[in-house]
């Protein structure tokens, strides 16, 4: 597995490429544009999504497709809302070798299905893993430590692909619970808007504190709901990555929610981003699956409503503070 290349040149895809390539693999980064291609080979730096960051000489980049789908690994790094299209377009060229990587966080919104929902309807039977937990692009491109989760059904082949995208400062820990990695990483998001919309606010550090302990009581009944497992919902790709995004202005989502908290509109945030954040576009689904397993999420349904039913932050936090008084064990916020 000496071959590892990146579909997606957004931060994530650009910071996996930069890592992956100094470690000695031979790696191909595709972007969706032949402009921006064009524009990092001559820059050698992916001066909009991952500034003053240089691209290794040994890293190629390319628009075409079919030359990327050509590795021993293929690490997919479009948002979510753009897998299936994207493996769609792949399943002409992916062979049945290649080991295929989702690093995407999220429920698709259209169809309210996880990622690996959507590789098993667009790939049938092709192997795959799910990449997920508390990573910031700049920090992995910068060769800062870190470390991640890595899971999949199949232990042998997820015990080959741990040793070829593992480095150092780059530690990817197996795990067989699919679905559990998954949740994590997409509720987190919207839990990130609401802390950030508490900072935003001035609702002050006891308040984030309590929103992301209660928060990660809704990852854990929703997570363990739908057949993840405690221990993954509390390691790299839950709790970890909770406490990463929940914590810093470096998170999309979290940066998102604290410029809605200080008045200004969902459209008027999003108007000024190239990046995507996953967050909003989760929101909506995320609250249609926890009603149809009648769990109870308070938080991310406040969330959703602010987002998407143009519900006033001050009106919400209010609702959210005059919910009664319960047992903890119980208690949803």
């Amino acid at each position: 597995m000496d071959s590892i290349n990146v579909i997606g040149a957004g931060a994530w895809g650009t910071a996996l490429a930069i890592a992956t390539a100094r470690s000695g693999k031979n790696v191909t980064l595709w972007c969706r544009r032949q402009e921006l291609a064009d524009r990092l080979q001559a820059d050698r730096e992916n001066k909009r999504y991952l500034p003053d960051i240089a691209l290794p000489d040994s890293l190629a980049v390319t628009a075409d497709l079919e030359t990327v789908a050509d590795a021993s690994i293929l690490l997919n790094v479009t948002p979510a809302q753009h897998v299936r299209e994207n493996l769609l377009a792949l399943s002409s060229f992916l062979k049945p070798s290649t080991a295929l990587v989702i690093c995407a966080k999220g429920i698709e919104k259209s169809t309210g299905r996880m990622m690996h929902e959507v590789v098993e309807d667009c790939l049938p039977g092709h192997p795959f893993a799910i990449l997920s937990g508390p990573n910031f692009a700049h920090e992995v491109a910068e060769g800062l430590p870190s470390a991640t989760t890595l899971a999949s059904s199949h232990p042998e082949w997820a015990s080959r692909l741990t040793d070829a995208i593992g480095l150092p400062t780059f530690r990817p820990y197996y795990t067989d619970d699919v679905i559990g990695a998954q949740m994590g990483g997409a509720i987190k998001n919207v839990l990130a808007i609401a802390c950030g919309i508490v900072a935003g606010a001035g609702l002050g550090e006891n308040a984030r504190a309590a929103l992301i302990t209660r928060g990660m009581a809704e990852i854990l009944r929703l997570g363990e709901k739908l057949g993840g497992r405690a221990e993954t919902l509390m390691g790299l790709s839950g709790l970890g990555d909770l406490v990463l995004t929940c914590s810093s202005s470096a998170s999309r989502n979290f940066s998102l929610g604290e410029a809605l908290g200080s008045g200004q509109s969902l459209e008027m945030v999003l108007m000024g981003r190239h990046a995507v954040t996953e967050g909003v576009h989760t929101t909506a689904a995320l609250c249609q699956m926890a009603e149809k397993h009648k769990i109870e999420m308070p938080i991310c349904n406040a969330v959703n409503k602010i987002l998407n039913e143009g519900a006033a932050v001050e009106k919400i936090v209010k609702d959210l503070l005059a919910r009664p008084f319960r047992d903890e064990k119980l208690a949803g916020f």
